[in-house]
């Protein structure tokens, strides 16, 4: 079952990120897909609040992946760059680690994403209104959704 969810601001964002949170666990992979400016990176810093981090949460643009600590540990991964890259470079490792994966650009490596993930696409449709398409893959996701959603 796929889900819809209107965010008319910041606040509904980082409220939804906030919920979705409250259900992680060990091994969670996040997958956040959408334009620039829509919302994937105070998506993924309301959830690293939520879990505990204080540090900045800035998009890793350029390191590709940051690590922060937490209830769990947060791999934190902007793909943008990695468009054109075909092997793997390690980021599959992070998926059995015990932490929480969010990876930003998702869409742009299909081939190494598992099967069993969240998977949040954004969509603008206003100045501060968005639209949250949120599809489950996996037991365990759809069993998040049903609780939170």
């Amino acid at each position: 079952m796929d889900y819809k969810i209107t965010s008319n601001s910041d606040v509904d964002t980082i409220e939804l990120a906030q919920n979705i949170e409250s259900e992680k666990f060990p091994n969670m992979v996040i997958c956040l897909e959408g334009d620039l400016g829509s919302g994937k990176t105070l998506f993924t810093k309301a959830f690293a609040k939520s879990m505990g981090i204080i540090d900045n949460i800035t998009s890793p643009t350029f390191n590709i992946i940051k690590e922060y600590e937490g209830e769990l540990k947060l791999f934190h991964m902007d793909v943008y760059r990695l468009s054109e890259v075909k092997e793997d470079l390690g980021i599959t490792e992070y998926f059995k680690r015990g932490g929480v994966t969010i990876i930003e650009w998702s869409d742009l490596i299909p081939d190494l994403l598992p099967k069993k993930r969240l998977d949040i696409k954004i969509k603008i449709v206003g100045e501060n209104k968005r639209i949250f398409q949120i599809v489950p893959r996996g037991e365990e996701y759809e069993d998040l959704c049903e609780r939170v959603l």
